[in-house]
């Protein structure tokens, strides 16, 4: 396997472009003081954007993803362990692709 330049560089520079926005937001953050609504919108941010990046996978992938992402929400509700949760949902998704 032969690595390009171009391709090495966009890599490199996509990943200095994410590293600059987060140390961007944490330096111009702490200047604002960060109260009320604005800390809780500030705090939903993070599962809004994680369910906005898996729902369309999950509900155009199939039947049996779309059922075992059920029930790895019903575990991760269940206040499981991270490890559990996930070994829950990738069991689910296997029996489910095997019997569906």
């Amino acid at each position: 396997m032969s690595v390009d330049l171009h391709t090495a560089l966009a890599i490199l520079a996509m990943g200095l472009a994410t590293y600059g926005t987060r140390l961007g937001g944490l330096y111009l953050l702490r200047f604002v003081n960060v109260r009320g609504r604005t800390r809780a919108a500030l705090d939903a941010l993070p599962p809004a954007i994680l369910m906005a990046v898996i729902v369309p996978s999950v509900l155009t992938t199939g039947v049996a993803e779309t059922v075992a992402a059920g029930i790895t929400a019903v575990a991760a509700m269940l206040r499981l362990p991270m490890l559990v949760t996930i070994v829950v949902g990738v069991v689910s998704v296997v029996i489910l692709r095997g019997v569906l």
